[in-house]
């Protein structure tokens, strides 16, 4: 099969080609946490590579639960003519462009000033910077019940907006991962214990957002093909849940992995295991893929087109591409027209591994500040240098955060 074959999907949809921009965190909300400037320009250049699908970074459902000061949340129609400007950005190149909703759950930066929701008050465990992160609360019935309206809600509104399907992001330690690993869910009710009520949450949110969008616009969901961590979520639990996905109106399954804690989806296991270097849950995702009834897709450390080939022929129908579309936007084009590029960072070997995976975001996100902003990839970024302005900016967009907040609530 080919990477520019096109992909039908289960509602009738096409994909026209196999290879998905996948989603990074871009951080470029404006001050009204809607799409900036820079970030419709962002996505205006990846929707001119050609990729087959581009994917969001996290659109939060609710402004009080951001994973990032500058991230963009979608609850109501304040600012929906920004983010149809957005949509359009993609639309123009005729490229299916799908929004990628989330809530971070314990995942909460503590200077935000928010109150963490989670299933359980069980806090990040990340050494010295666990207290970085909010002490998180367990979630009352009618936290979770607002949870899957405001999905449902996001999901309407990406569609008014002009995008073309949404992503339930139930991957990397956000709160439906939460939900779903026995190490972060110790409820005793009917969202916890047993698999099927720690997945409940993720079923019922894919339900609610099926039933508030039109059976054209797609629905896809992101799933961790494990978490990494030991005592968490598994192969076995991945692969049940698959099962009872199968039974829902799903158009697209991604894999990934990993969490804060054990950062697998940049190539870093905390369970022992070793991860490829290129396409790193693709061993995962095959036997995935074998129970699936939707299209499944594998996202991580995919650079080279060999290996997007690779994994086509393992059965898997799609290929994200994250990293390397920060270094060359236009690589798919490229690719298309016969040049085998194969960008990449070097590698952060730094001892201390949070450090060094905060150093790898940082370093992504100057990219993609670069791009926003109409300037070319640079690939000689110092990753200390990096850390700091974007530790800096990231201080700045927080103070502006919380004052902003402050003022809502008077």
């Amino acid at each position: 099969m080919s990477p520019f074959e096109a992909l039908q999907l289960p509602n009738g949809q096409v994909i026209s080609n196999r290879i998905a921009k996948a989603a990074m965190e871009e951080n470029m909300a404006d001050f009204n946490q809607a799409p900036s400037r820079e970030l419709k320009q962002l996505y205006t250049t990846w929707a001119e590579g050609e990729p087959g699908l581009l994917l969001t970074g996290n659109v939060m459902i609710d402004r009080r639960a951001l994973t990032g000061p500058g991230g963009v949340a979608l609850e109501d129609e304040q600012h929906l003519d920004s983010f149809r400007e957005w949509a359009d950005a993609a639309r123009s190149e005729a490229v299916h462009f799908w929004m990628q909703l989330s809530h971070p759950g314990r995942q909460t930066m503590a200077n935000l000033g928010q109150q963490a929701l989670a299933p359980s008050a069980i806090a990040l465990d990340l050494g010295g910077f666990s207290k970085l992160f909010a002490q998180p609360r367990a979630m009352t019935e009618d936290d979770i019940q607002d949870v899957i309206k405001r999905f449902a809600t996001s999901a309407r509104l990406a569609e008014k907006a002009g995008f073309t399907g949404v992503q339930v992001h139930g991957a990397h330690g956000y709160l439906l991962s939460q939900f779903l690993s026995p190490l972060t869910n110790q409820r005793t009710d009917r969202w916890g214990g047993p698999l099927e009520n720690r997945a409940r949450l993720l079923l019922e949110v894919i339900r609610a957002v099926r039933a508030s969008v039109s059976p054209a616009f797609c629905v896809a969901v992101k799933l961790n093909s494990a978490d990494f961590q030991r005592g968490g979520f598994d192969e076995a639990d991945a692969r049940a849940v698959v099962e009872m996905l199968n039974a829902l109106p799903i158009d697209l399954l991604e894999l990934s992995g990993g969490s804060y804690e054990a950062p697998a989806m940049q190539g870093d296991a905390r369970d022992g295991r070793t991860l490829a270097r290129e396409a790193y849950f693709l061993e995962f995702a095959k036997d995935l893929a074998a129970i699936a009834r939707m299209p499944v897709m594998v996202t991580g450390g995919i650079r080279r087109l060999a290996i997007v080939q690779h994994v086509l022929d393992s059965g898997i129908a799609m290929a994200g591409i994250a990293t390397a579309l920060t270094l060359e936007p236009q690589l798919i084009k490229h690719w298309r027209d016969g040049r085998e590029l194969n960008p990449q960072l070097k590698p952060i070997t730094w001892q201390r591994k949070t450090l060094a995976a905060l150093a790898l975001v940082a370093v992504v996100r100057h990219q993609m500040r670069r791009l926003s902003r109409g300037r070319l990839p640079s690939l000689n970024v110092i990753p200390w240098w990096a850390l700091v302005r974007d530790q800096w900016f990231l201080a700045r967009r927080t103070r502006q955060y919380r004052a902003a907040m402050t003022q809502s609530s008077h």
